[in-house]
């Protein structure tokens, strides 16, 4: 009698094959749990988007500097300005117009501010003790206007043309009178900000 009734031989190809599948359909399993435990669904690798992104709270309450504005700047005390008369000649012929202009330098250590307006700005032209012309005798609508001068930074007003005629509060509405030439001597003398102009600038008038 044999032995080998139910001899043990090479399996059929078929039964290799399914476990080989059930052998990577577990591995398979294996690795989609331990993605499912570290890797949250929705996430993207962990990053999170704009919306999710917190703001330290050192940070969350800071801005960027801002500059000053005009209340923080304080007014220029009279001894921190110096005012000066300019013309833009010395001599001018027949017909020539002066043209009468200011310059205001802070001469402080900070910066200030100073109404530089008309309302508190004037030219004065004179001759000897003769004060003939004033800005301000028939000025209109006089203005306020707040400056903010930098220290020894010089600014100079626009240039006011002088039509060389003697002014006075009567005589707005009238042709005034032309002051003499024929190579007289005028001085400027000017006031800004409530302060007086350190002497005047001296011109000819022919």
């Amino acid at each position: 009698m044999s032995t080998l009734r139910d001899p043990v031989g090479p399996k059929d190809r078929k039964v290799y094959i399914r476990r080989r599948i059930i052998v990577l359909a577990v591995l398979v399993a294996v690795i989609a749990l331990v993605v499912l435990i570290f890797v949250k669904p929705g996430s993207s690798g962990g990053v999170k988007d704009a919306a999710q992104v917190e703001v330290p709270s050192d940070l969350a309450g800071s801005t960027s500097p801002t500059p000053k504005d005009d209340d923080e700047v304080p007014a220029c005390a009279p001894g921190s300005l110096r005012v000066e008369a300019v013309t833009d000649q010395t001599e001018y012929v027949e017909g020539v117009l002066p043209q009468l202009s200011l310059t205001v330098t802070n001469v402080g250590g900070d910066a200030c501010s100073a109404d530089l307006g008309t309302a508190g700005m004037q030219f004065a032209v004179s001759s000897g003790d003769d004060e003939v012309w004033r800005s301000t005798d028939c000025q209109v609508d006089p203005e306020s206007l707040a400056v903010i001068l930098e220290p020894n930074e010089p600014l100079t007003s626009e240039p006011l043309a002088w039509d060389r005629t003697r002014s006075s509060p009567d005589t707005c509405d009238i042709t005034r009178e032309p002051v003499v030439a024929g190579g007289a001597s005028y001085h400027l003398r000017v006031v800004a900000a409530g302060v007086d102009g350190a002497g005047t600038a001296q011109f000819l008038l022919y």
